[in-house]
């Protein structure tokens, strides 16, 4: 989409070519496009409202009911906060005493609105003049204008006097649509990111849950959060913000999960013992994995592995839980057997510590049968190797 796209759909001849597109989505796209030019609607202005429809479809899963009101980029919609996420977090922010917030690289808008609707003044920024745009107009269809105001500009030419907080959420994509990964290339660059703690106190960060534990700011409060088992993003709590060193988020069926610590504790190693716990990827980026050892009673089985080990199957919601069945050193041979002494011919293949292709591993089992059982590879004490397991 580009600007005059975006104009053309905030025209009410855009508004019902945009209805007329989302009665007819679910259609085949020639189906659909033929529907609508039935109507006399422009092939264009046809095309643009059956891609926003379309991707008002695949927004649900993030935005829920706002969704069927948003427009959106494929790329906003890639990067955008999930809304829950993003409501709790401006439930965090309004809690510290912040009234007026600057959210610098807004995106879609998510976050900001987020904010408004936590009872926040809001003033919005984003690079990108189409981006800025659409925040807009997503501001504007939920009517939260009043409280907003999104303007396209560069981050670092924001004047932040009178803002209470800071929210940003730096660009970590190329023009072209590449993953950046160094933070020094991210938009604003990562000196301005880290400055900002200088200028307003009240700091938060989004940022990518890949981010290296060495550049979390002094005193910083870094957590990780996972919805229904996807880890979707760091954020670094700064100044007042902060609560404690480490924070694993785990949002799953309409319920929050957290686990706290420094991040610093080494869990205790022991030998193999019945029960496998596989911790919550948020757990494991938190470095939360002694703590949750804690939890369940278990120890490591190798220090430099994120697999805990147990003799009872405590319910958690930290991590799921496996019985092993059977372990052997690795080796294809004797796995392949143990799987065919089994009749295993659905299996799931799990790893942390291995170096083995998993979908070649698959190819070369060769399982077959009607038991299920998942094979998880790592290493204990060092030692490569096999565990066949049952889910509990």
């Amino acid at each position: 989409m580009d600007s005059d796209r975006l104009a053309a759909l905030l025209t009410p001849e855009g508004a019902e070519a945009l209805a007329a597109a989302m009665a007819v989505a679910e259609l085949d796209p020639l189906a659909a496009t033929s529907r609508l030019r039935a109507r006399a609607i422009s092939p264009d202005l046809a095309a643009t409202a059956l891609t926003q429809a379309v991707l008002r479809r695949r927004a649900a899963a993030k935005f829920g009911a706002d969704a069927e009101a948003m427009l959106f980029t494929r790329a906003g919609l890639e990067q955008a906060t999930r809304a829950e996420v993003a409501t709790r977090r401006a439930a965090r922010l309004a809690a510290s005493g912040a009234r007026t917030v600057a959210d610098l690289g807004c995106g879609i808008g998510t976050d900001a609105i987020a904010f408004a609707r936590a009872g926040l003044r809001v003033l919005a920024v984003d690079a990108d003049p189409l981006t800025a745009a659409v925040a807009a107009a997503n501001v504007a269809a939920l009517g939260l204008g009043d409280r907003v105001s999104v303007t396209a500009i560069d981050a670092r030419e924001v004047s932040l006097s009178g803002m209470d907080a800071v929210f940003c959420d730096p660009a970590r994509r190329t023009a072209a649509g590449r993953r950046v990964f160094d933070p020094n290339a991210y938009s604003p660059p990562w000196d301005f990111i880290v400055g900002l703690t200088e200028r307003v106190p009240r700091t938060a960060l989004k940022l990518a849950p890949g981010i290296d534990h060495a550049l979390i700011p002094p005193g910083a409060e870094a957590q990780w959060v996972s919805v229904h088992g996807d880890l979707v993003e760091a954020a670094f709590w700064c100044g007042p913000l902060a609560e404690v060193p480490r924070r694993a988020t785990l949002l799953r069926d309409g319920e929050t999960h957290e686990l706290t610590g420094t991040g610093e504790e080494q869990a205790p190693v022991g030998p193999l013992r019945r029960y496998l716990y596989d911790p919550d990827s948020a757990v494991v980026r938190a470095h939360l994995v002694a703590e949750f050892a804690l939890t369940v009673n278990g120890t490591l089985a190798d220090p430099t592995i994120a697999y805990v080990y147990a003799d009872a199957p405590l319910p958690t919601p930290y991590g799921r839980c496996l019985e092993i069945v059977d372990s052997m050193p690795f080796s294809l041979k004797r796995l392949r057997s143990a799987l065919h002494a089994r009749g295993a011919g659905r299996i799931t293949i799990a790893k942390r510590g291995s170096a083995v292709d998993v979908e070649r591993l698959r190819r070369d089992l060769r399982p077959t049968g009607d038991a299920e059982l998942t094979v998880v590879l790592t290493r204990v004490a060092g030692a490569p190797t096999a565990l066949l397991c049952t889910p509990v």
